[in-house]
């Protein structure tokens, strides 16, 4: 309660559990499923970026919205994504006065959030830290760093084709 779910790189070395295999995916996937973190094949990703991590994150948000996932974002990054093609759904920001961002999560539809800040970034840091807290009080799987997204969406590609609806 209170507590902020962004780690320091030192508290994301730790591990609350550990997947062993030599495919990195695959160790991953054991890893999630070892913390009882589900891997969702469908719904919507919230993202909401610092500006630097925008261009390094764009071919990640497109890979979700490739497989089928929605996209919600606040508005700097929601008009970044749909600059480049990706359809978004725009969500108000918490420091504009909005709670849609938090809706949208306590609602039960978000799948995943991406959410990174900006080194010393004021009140951005807060909208971050009330989204990170709304995220674990609802358990809803949040990412701070653009490298686990990454080899999420590697599991992901290669478990979603798998799954039959039939």
């Amino acid at each position: 309660n209170g507590m902020d779910a962004y780690l320091s790189p030192e508290m994301k070395s730790t591990g609350e559990a550990i997947g062993y295999d030599r495919r990195l995916k695959i160790a991953f996937y054991k890893a999630m499923q070892a913390s009882g973190i589900k891997m969702k094949s469908y719904g919507t990703v919230m993202v909401t970026l610092a500006d630097e991590d925008k261009e390094e994150a764009l071919p990640l948000v497109r890979r979700f919205y490739e497989l089928g996932f929605n996209i919600e974002a606040t508005k700097g990054t929601a008009e970044f994504l749909k600059s480049h093609g990706i359809r978004t759904r725009l969500r108000g920001k918490l420091s504009d006065g909005s709670d849609e961002v938090l809706r949208s999560i306590q609602a039960g539809y978000v799948s995943y959030i991406i959410n990174t800040r900006a080194i010393m970034s004021g009140i951005h840091y807060s909208d971050g830290a009330a989204i990170r807290q709304c995220a674990v009080k609802n358990g809803v799987t949040i990412f701070t760093s653009l490298d686990t997204v990454r080899i999420l969406l590697d599991v992901l590609e290669e478990i979603i084709p798998e799954i039959s609806t039939i």
